[in-house]
């Protein structure tokens, strides 16, 4: 099993299996009674407690390979919300929510790891954001709610009125909410590392994207937005992408082709150009 480099300290691995995982399961769990026996008792037989230490040893290392082995979904999580991987205030609270989905699992239940980890990770990433920019939880929720809705309609341009509606809102919080998302949304890139890649004119500082750029590639390219963002100012491989997005790298090829081809069909398309032309 290969390295995929460090996050937070740890050695990212690449993914197990359902079936790797599920051989770890009993493994872990075995470790985990043999802590607790060797906890609450005092054993006076040698051997029965050098085998409940290989047990509580072999229990932590498949505890520690199932968590580098779901890294990676750290990296995944703090990309999908727009900021670049490097932002070490959203790693550490990625790590730290993997880290207490660890804690918490119950091999028993049947629920794969990276499942149950996946809750975990986005609720101390959004903390974390929610820490950042200084919203208040209210204001929060309302946000993350506003962004489902707009997954759910990744071509159509939600209107006040719609967002009312869907968030159980007045139109005037809406336009207040869409207010603040939109400047949650300039605010992600400006941790965005640009200075990495020699061969490309960046803009000095991607937080002062106007927002109608941003709102009209979004509503443009749905879902694929932060790929497309990616890709285009080169912080990321396509490898990268497609493996972050996990699908193979001709569908994400694909996907970031359909988006260049919306951008240049859009009536938007000669003011866009002329943004990208001045980064």
């Amino acid at each position: 099993m290969g390295s995929r480099g460090l996050i937070g300290g740890l050695e990212m691995l690449a993914p197990l299996s359902v079936d790797e995982e599920r051989h770890l399961h009993p493994i872990i769990q075995r470790g985990r009674e043999a802590a607790t026996s060797l906890s609450e008792h005092e054993f006076t037989d040698a051997l029965q407690r050098r085998r409940l230490l290989r047990q509580r040893q072999a229990g932590q290392e498949a505890e520690s390979l199932l968590l580098r082995a779901t890294c990676g979904l750290v990296r995944t999580r703090v990309m999908e919300r727009g900021y670049s991987f490097g932002n070490d205030d959203l790693e550490a609270a990625g790590i730290e929510g993997l880290v207490n989905a660890l804690r918490r699992f119950d091999p028993e239940q049947g629920t794969r790891f990276s499942t149950y980890a996946n809750y975990w990770i986005m609720k101390l990433v959004n903390q974390a954001i929610q820490q950042q920019v200084g919203l208040t939880d209210t204001e929060m929720r309302l946000i993350l709610r506003l962004q489902k809705l707009e997954r759910t309609n990744p071509a159509r341009r939600l209107s006040k009125r719609d967002v009312a509606a869907g968030l159980a809102i007045s139109q005037a919080k809406a336009v207040e909410v869409m207010q603040m998302n939109r400047e949650l949304t300039s605010r992600r890139f400006e941790s965005t590392d640009f200075d990495t890649v020699a061969d490309v004119n960046q803009p000095t500082d991607l937080g002062d994207a106007p927002s109608w750029v941003i709102d009209e590639l979004r509503r443009l390219c749905g879902q694929d937005f932060d790929a497309f963002w990616q890709f285009t100012f080169r912080t990321m491989s396509m490898e990268e992408i497609a493996r972050a997005v996990g699908i193979s790298r001709q569908g994400m090829t694909k996907r970031i082709e359909r988006c260049r081809r919306a951008v240049r069909e859009s009536p938007e398309a000669a003011r866009l150009q002329a943004w990208f032309d001045h980064q």
